[in-house]
């Protein structure tokens, strides 16, 4: 097995939420379970973020010696409900109002004169060390890329499902296992020094970039959400290209060979056409199909720039100290 087809290993608690969590998955499943009697009011915080996670990685790969059957068990899927519940209604409140949605895609379609975001970040003025860093948090999303959009595709129909499909398509390396994203992405970090086993770095992701994944899955695994998860999905697609150019300029100008910087040169093409299929083909059909989602796909365009915008403070507020923005300090590399 390759190291990025590894079963990744539960990661240690954090705090109650996943000591009561790793306690359940370190046995057999059992609707006799004890269920979770303690509060859940911080959804922000590290304990409720991989607590929610490891709920959810319960759907893709799992962990090595936890028992696959635990996806499905009532006791587990009551406390997720609880986790879910709670991180739902604190972005509703957050993005509250929500803006149109015609005004937010606009928007996103304007460059900033002067962006401060990670990408520009890492362009101008990043070391290697901060690179790397930035791969390791988007490790969780990009080693399993598409992966959580892909929960939406029985979800629509029609026109929209078709022009969904052909962007995962692209997202799966259009029928070649070794053109796939996740696989562009694994070889990026190998070229960092990076080990590349899937969810190798999970134990070292903090709060801000474990919520930007479940968000991702949240809005995946709910038909109820199917709408937020097409705009999560169009909010990626419409910004990806500039952003994607930035990070191959800074790669290659902090030593990265030709599979340190392909991922984001692929992307760079790849997600100018897969902005115009998202906003004309999926966004477009699916309003005409069901106009009543319209404020859903607002939310997830919105919810998206905010979970975004938290990761990057995190980020360039950690390196502007000279600090590290990971949990636990990479070893050189």
């Amino acid at each position: 097995m390759t190291a990025e087809g590894r079963e990744p290993v539960l990661p240690p608690p954090r705090g109650p939420l996943t000591a009561y969590v790793a306690g359940l998955l370190a046995g057999p499943p059992t609707s006799r379970a004890p269920a979770y009697e303690g509060p859940v009011d911080a959804p922000w915080d590290d304990d409720h973020q991989l607590a929610l996670y490891v709920c959810y990685e319960l759907r893709y790969r799992g962990f090595a010696g936890v028992a696959a059957a635990w996806e499905w068990d009532p006791p587990l899927l009551a406390f997720q409900r609880r986790l879910e519940d709670a991180f739902l209604a604190a972005l509703r409140a957050e993005v509250a109002p929500v803006p149109p949605l015609a005004g937010q895609l606009s928007a996103l379609l304007v460059e900033p004169v002067h962006g401060n975001g990670p990408s520009h970040f890492l362009r101008d003025e990043g070391e290697r060390w901060q690179a790397r860093e930035y791969l390791v948090h988007r490790s969780l999303y990009h080693l399993k890329e598409a992966d959580p959009q892909a929960w939406v595709i029985p979800r629509l129909h029609g026109a929209a499902q078709a022009a969904l499909v052909a962007v995962e398509h692209d997202e799966y390396g259009a029928g070649r296992a070794e053109r796939a994203h996740s696989r562009l992405f694994a070889e990026m970090m190998a070229d960092f020094g990076l080990d590349t086993g899937y969810g190798y770095y999970l134990d070292a992701v903090p709060a801000p970039a474990l919520a930007v994944v479940n968000m991702m899955t949240l809005f995946g695994l709910h038909r109820s959400l199917r709408g937020a998860s097409v705009g999560q999905f169009a909010a990626v697609e419409v910004t990806s290209s500039p952003g994607s150019a930035r990070l191959a300029e800074a790669f290659g100008r902090l030593g990265a060979g030709p599979a340190g910087t392909r991922f984001y040169r692929e992307h760079i093409e790849a997600d100018a056409v897969h902005e115009q299929l998202v906003r004309r083909g999926v966004i477009a059909a699916l309003i005409a199909d069901e106009p009543e989602l319209e404020a859903d796909i607002a939310f997830g365009v919105a919810t998206t720039a905010l979970l975004e915008t938290r990761l990057a403070d995190h980020l360039l507020g950690a390196w502007r100290r000279g600090a590290s923005s990971l949990r636990r300090p990479l070893a050189d590399g």
